[in-house]
Formats: structure tokens, sequence, C-alpha cells
């Protein structure tokens, strides 16, 4: 059973979003808030995952929310009516799993939950583009083969079977994963270990979600 938190300041959204999710049988709601500090008071405990309105009537700031919320031990799954790169990629730097537009149905965004519960990422497909070609502050360009070697690397595969993933061969491979840490190295963000090269999937949002 996967426990689910709602943050959103739509009160007809949340309801008819919370009412919903209680007829998934593996997903369980234990509280629902217009605000992060409302959750956090009234939450009867932690819930697995928090899905979060991006932008609340409080006026407070989304990517202090996502932080508030993943420093309080929490995975945190984003939905908005906003599709813009800009804030997805914001948000998965400051530690959020997932990022979804609200056009998508009900079911995705339970599916999303459940990825997201298990610690794998869950992001609106229309993002993929933008996210991958961002080249904002500390987001080093990478081509599409340094991309896909660093993601199938940095989920836990061994060299070889990223190669063999990728269709190379595992020096070639291991040119790919020197070239991304030599990227982010220049764009000020060091990366020396695999867990580095995760922390760099997750913060820059590098594993989409499917349609």
């Amino acid at each position: 059973m996967i426990t689910v938190s709602v943050v959103d300041d739509d009160r007809m959204l949340l309801d008819g979003m919370t009412a919903w999710l209680c007829d998934a049988p593996d997903l369980r709601i234990v509280a629902s808030a217009t605000t992060v500090t409302e959750l956090l008071a009234i939450e009867p405990e932690p819930a697995q995952v928090v899905v979060l309105d991006l932008l609340l009537a409080d006026g407070s700031d989304p990517v202090a929310n996502v932080r508030r919320l993943c420093d309080d031990g929490r995975r945190v799954l984003v939905v908005s009516v906003i599709p813009q790169a800009r804030h997805g990629i914001d948000i998965a730097r400051a530690g959020a799993l997932g990022y979804l537009t609200k056009d998508h149905r009900l079911p995705v965004l339970a599916d999303a939950i459940r990825e997201v519960a298990t610690g794998r990422h869950a992001h609106s497909p229309e993002l993929a583009f933008a996210w991958s070609t961002d080249d904002g502050p500390g987001s080093p360009r990478l081509s599409g083969q340094e991309r896909a070697v660093l993601v199938a690397y940095a989920s836990g595969l061994t060299l070889a079977a990223t190669a063999r993933k990728a269709g190379v061969s595992p020096a070639t491979a291991r040119q790919y994963l020197d070239r991304v840490k030599a990227k982010y190295g220049d764009a000020g963000r060091p990366t020396y270990t695999k867990l580095d090269l995760a922390d760099r999937v997750r913060e820059d949002g590098l594993v989409r979600y499917p349609a």
C-alpha cells in the first residue's frame, strides 16, 4: 500500500483527485491540504508520496516547497497546468522525482505516483525535448549517446551492460561517461562517482515518463 498526501489550492480539484485516488486499491490518501504548511500541520503520518501543485495561492515558492518536503523525507510528484521546461528543471533539481501537467488522465497520475514511490522518475513527455536541450546555468549540453549511456549507467547497470544497451563497446561507453563527467565539471557541478552521476540524472530530470 502506497500512502499519498495531496497539496492543491483548487478545492474542487483537490476533492475530486482525492476521491478518485481512494478507489485505487494500492493507494491510500492520508491527508489533503491547500498549502505545504497546512499539510505538515495536519498530516497524521508522513506519506510516501506528496502530490504537490506547482503554484499555490499562498504565493509560496515552488522550489522551496519541494525542498521543504524532500528535506522532510518525502518523495514529491509535482503537478501543474504549466508545461514550461524551466519549472520542471528547477523542481527536479530541488529533489522532486516527477513533474506532470494536469492535462493527463487520472490513471496516468496514479501510475506516476507508483513510479515515484519506488524512487523512479515520472515526467511529462512534452518536457523531454526542452529539458534535453536546456543550456541554462549548470546544465551541460549532452549528446544523445552521452545522455543514453549516463542514464543507463546511473540506473545501476554495470559498464558492460550499459555498453550493450547503448550498442557500443565498454571502452566507448567509458569514454562517454568521462565526457559527461568533464562537462559537468566545466559547468561547476563536479561529478566523480556513480552516485554523483545518479544525482545528476535526478537533478536534471533526464529520465522521462512515457505517454
